[in-house]
């Protein structure tokens, strides 16, 4: 009798065994029917810090070298039009952590975190059975928002690597989060590029000491592509290339004048590029216009969760897939001076709108001079070669009057003026265009609780990040 139960049970105990890994595999075929690939993909992100996407080589800059990034673009796809809504570090990241524009989540100013409760890609992806790890910067808050497992405060290869190879049956989302190329860009080797070579973009003044800052940047780009080509080959190294979906992003413009701290397009269109073996087309590019708040509701599709009621973001999962080459018709620009080093008493708010090649830009405090850490301190940097310039420069006077005093409204044909340099919102014919793009972008703010000037000076009385 005990010898009959015992190969019942064995009986039993095989039936669910073998009913457990029919569910498991059917489960896996399904998710490899939505997503294109075999099981869930490992992602691993590196996020640059401060770099604007025409000083990266794939991206048409031909001075700076960035081998690694404009590899892994040849194995990937590389988005032309993806954007921040902001170009500030905080804020950028945490819209991108959370699927939600800054001012909604309560992250706008720069240096702040998101309203108590917001919930982030870590809270996603750890419930679709993911490690979800974060190495180098952080820039956000609070922390119960954003619990990554911190495996080191900068870039470092063997905690990565570490991190990587800890436990392959499950799978991974790391953030690889560097300072480059942020300010005083003291990294890399600036001496392997000669200032009286390099190209000097339309929207910079041309200086002595422009361009011997311009040294000093690239060289810390190459420096962050150093970084990148680390990733690529841990991975390989590793055996987990062929099952991880790698991103390169480059977080927001640098910290040039019309970059950084505006909504013109050098701060808010970046570079985004992405490898994904068996599923994204190598060498792909697209002109799909992709936000940030994006960037959660893809991997979570990805990673074969369902789609995220609240956010602002939708998933682009079928875009890497090649099925579409569009995506979003708008995208929205967010500017809070408030709180930042040697903001004017008022702040100076900006928002912006992009349909197409069309951009119009709304700044709201400006009968006041703008002003910021790099024009507070234009003795120790190469902004003070760009005054003394415009005394006698009329293009440089032009450069610096674009910077300091704004017009109440801007309007620009991107296809014509990528730069942004000839503002057409005085144009009686583009009069019914620019009412348009306005009545849209006020629209969009309300939907975001966004006040304008008051919203500004709400950022006065919130406390900054701990």
């Amino acid at each position: 009798m005990h010898l009959v139960g015992s190969f019942q049970l064995k009986i039993m105990n095989y039936l669910l065994t073998r009913q457990v890994f029919v569910v498991v595999s059917l489960i896996s075929i399904f998710a490899s029917k939505e997503t294109g690939h075999a099981k869930q993909p490992n992602i691993l992100i590196v996020i640059a810090d401060d770099l604007n996407k025409d000083s990266v080589g794939i991206y048409g800059n031909k001075d700076v070298r960035t081998p690694n990034i404009d590899h892994l673009a040849g194995q990937g796809i590389r988005f032309n039009l993806a954007f921040t809504s902001t170009a500030m570090c905080a804020p950028t990241r945490q819209q991108m952590y959370t699927g939600l524009y800054p001012v909604r989540s309560g992250a706008y100013p720069n240096h702040s975190k998101v309203k108590p409760g917001t919930k982030s890609l870590v809270h996603y992806l750890k419930g679709l059975g993911y490690r979800v790890g974060l190495s180098g910067k952080r820039h956000f808050g609070p922390p119960k928002s954003f619990p990554f497992e911190q495996i080191s405060n900068q870039v470092d290869e063997k905690a990565i690597r570490e991190f990587v190879a800890r436990d392959k049956s499950q799978p991974f989302c790391l953030l690889v989060t560097s300072n480059s190329p942020h300010v005083p860009w003291s990294s890399g080797d600036s001496s392997a590029y000669d200032p009286a070579k390099l190209s000097i973009p339309p929207y910079l003044v041309d200086t002595k000491e422009m361009r011997q800052s311009l040294t000093r940047y690239y060289a810390e780009i190459t420096d962050l592509d150093r970084e990148v080509g680390e990733c690529m080959r841990i991975l390989k190294d590793t055996g987990q290339e062929g099952n991880t979906a790698m991103i390169f992003t480059t977080e927001q413009g640098a910290q040039y004048p019309g970059c950084k701290w505006t909504c013109y397009e050098n701060g808010l269109n970046v570079g985004f590029i992405m490898r994904w073996p068996k599923v994204v087309k190598g060498g792909a590019i697209t002109n799909a216009m992709i936000h940030y708040v994006d960037v959660v509701p893809t991997l979570v599709e990805m990673a074969g969760g369902k789609p995220l009621e609240g956010l602002d973001g939708k998933s682009f999962l079928s875009v890497l897939q090649g099925k579409t080459n569009h995506h979003n018709t708008a995208t929205y620009g967010v500017h809070t001076q408030m709180n930042a080093i040697a903001s004017p008493p008022t702040g100076y708010a900006v928002r912006s709108i992009r349909v197409g090649n069309w951009k119009y830009i709304m700044n709201l405090n400006y009968k006041v001079p703008f002003s910021n850490a790099l024009t507070n301190n234009d003795k120790e940097n190469y902004w003070g070669s760009w005054l003394i310039e415009a005394k006698t420069n009329p293009k440089a006077a032009q450069l610096v009057k674009r910077y300091l005093n704004r017009q109440a409204e801007e309007l620009y044909d991107l296809a014509k003026d990528p730069y942004e340099l000839n503002n057409l919102a005085g144009h009686e014919e583009h009069r019914d265009l620019k009412q348009s793009l306005k009545l849209q972008l006020k629209k969009w703010m309300e939907s975001q609780g966004d006040k304008g000037q008051a919203t500004e000076l709400a950022a006065k009385r919130s406390k900054k990040r701990k």
